[in-house]
């Protein structure tokens, strides 16, 4: 047995397992770790006066998340603040599982609401005692419902939300303009139903001169999985069940989802069927595309590259009186500490409260604010367009659970790449399913490393 650099009792053989058996899901080795884990499993445990958070946040959300860690020190001036931000996706999973197991944990941490679950199964998360968080005003009732009910794992809560992040439909409103597309308060007319994305799509397209929408394809399985999940879940469609031991795909829904995206790409070529995440950006920003089709945060992209533009929910294509979208929630965790006393966690929970205060400063991403004393708020419902699509936090559609799934994750990678090819004519759908359907089985029959 090889202990972890610094660990002072070292791993048991189970601890071990159990963490190869998630770096194995995330498709990383123990060389990935770099001088963040080191520290995370080695430094000396945090003074009261102290307080370590760990993030993934980089780009504008980065700069927003700092200002709000900014206010809280500005407000707390007694403590200590000391703040990492990790490399977004496996690698940051990895070290936050790796410094929990070697029992050096961040006070607090930022998990993807489909990635909490995983590591509540795998022992890795102190779950929140819901008087506990009353006591710093945090109750149910103040929360977005869809994102607090998943929060939950065997009836526990293991994270506190954030945000909801849905997949949206930006539009370029020039565009739209001159395609007949906008009410005449100048927002996006209802383009729901198969035909009403398609047909604006078509007219977009006339106005461009070459392409009526854009969406990133090439080397983007998470982009590819989240508009396939959009549409398959409007169609009530579900990939897994029971924690992801058990696929139940189902082929006619996935089919016709995936027939759609087809037709979008190559049959009516209303979208390239070959494009790049800056591809797909580049086409909008200039006019070139009237659609784009992706995560709210690029928001600040068109803001700061002064696109005429706005944004609303992506289109209810399939879902009838029923409207489903695919989406995801930052959350606040308490990786599992044994050296967290009843005074630590009133700092790690007066921290997460004064986050959520300052909620109005994130939802300037793009993220619909989980906290609805903001989302709620006169000053949110002015933020435009941020708060065009609000409902969609109360139609998300997160990932299936499973110990492979969640963003970023090896499920995503396993289903988007056979959505990429479908997308830019390489598979037919039916090819597609079988590739899925081969994919995910060999996970599916696996032993679960978190039990």
């Amino acid at each position: 047995m090889t202990n972890l650099p610094g660990d002072r009792r070292g791993l048991s053989r189970r601890e071990l397992l159990r963490s190869a058996g998630l770096l194995a899901a995330g498709g990383v080795g123990l060389t990935a770790c770099g001088s963040s884990l080191a520290s995370g499993v080695s430094g000396v445990g945090p003074g009261a006066d102290q307080l370590t958070y760990w993030n993934l946040f980089s780009g504008g959300d980065g700069v927003r998340m700092v200002a709000m860690e900014q206010g809280y020190t500005k407000t707390h001036p007694q403590i200590d603040l000391s703040a990492t931000t990790l490399t977004w996706g496996n690698p940051y999973y990895t070290k936050l599982e790796l410094a929990t197991l070697g029992k050096r944990p961040p006070d607090v941490g930022i998990s993807h609401l489909t990635r909490a679950t995983t590591l509540a199964r795998a022992d890795l998360l102190t779950p929140f005692n819901e008087a506990d968080l009353a006591r710093h005003g945090m109750t149910a009732d103040k929360f977005t419902p869809k994102a607090w009910d998943a929060a939950h794992v065997d009836g526990k809560l293991y994270a506190v939300p954030l945000d909801t992040h849905p997949f949206v439909l930006f539009y370029n409103t020039d565009v739209c303009k001159k395609a007949g597309l906008l009410d005449k308060d100048g927002s996006l007319k209802d383009i729901d139903g198969p035909d009403g994305l398609i047909d604006a799509m078509t007219a977009a397209k006339k106005v461009t001169g070459e392409w009526g929408g854009a969406v990133s394809i090439n080397s983007d399985t998470s982009t590819c999985w989240r508009i396939f999940q959009t549409l398959y879940s409007q169609l009530g469609g579900e990939v897994l069940a029971d924690d992801g031991r058990k696929l139940i795909l189902d082929d006619a829904k996935a089919t016709k989802a995936l027939s759609y995206l087809q037709e979008l790409t190559v049959t009516k070529k209303l979208m390239p069927a070959t494009i790049d995440y800056g591809g797909a950006l580049t086409l909008f920003t200039t006019g070139k595309a009237g659609f784009f089709m992706q995560g709210e945060w690029e928001v600040t992209t068109f803001l700061t590259a002064k696109t005429p533009f706005s944004m609303t929910r992506f289109p209810n294509v399939f879902g009838g009186s029923k409207y489903s979208v695919q989406a995801d929630s930052h959350t606040f965790v308490l990786p599992k500490d044994p050296n967290r006393n009843a005074a630590r966690l009133d700092l790690d929970l007066a921290f997460i409260r004064n986050m959520l205060d300052q909620s109005m400063t994130w939802a300037a991403g793009g993220h619909v604010p989980a906290w609805l004393p903001i989302q709620k708020s006169a000053a949110y419902k002015k933020l435009k367009p941020q708060s065009n699509y609000v409902d969609a936090a109360y139609a998300a559609a997160y990932d299936p659970p499973g110990w492979y799934s969640g963003s970023g994750s090896d499920f995503e990678i396993v289903v988007g790449s056979a959505i990429s090819a479908v997308e830019s004519g390489q598979l037919t759908p039916a090819a597609a399913i079988a590739q899925i359907r081969k994919g995910l089985t060999r996970y599916t029959v696996a032993k679960s490393p978190v039990g």
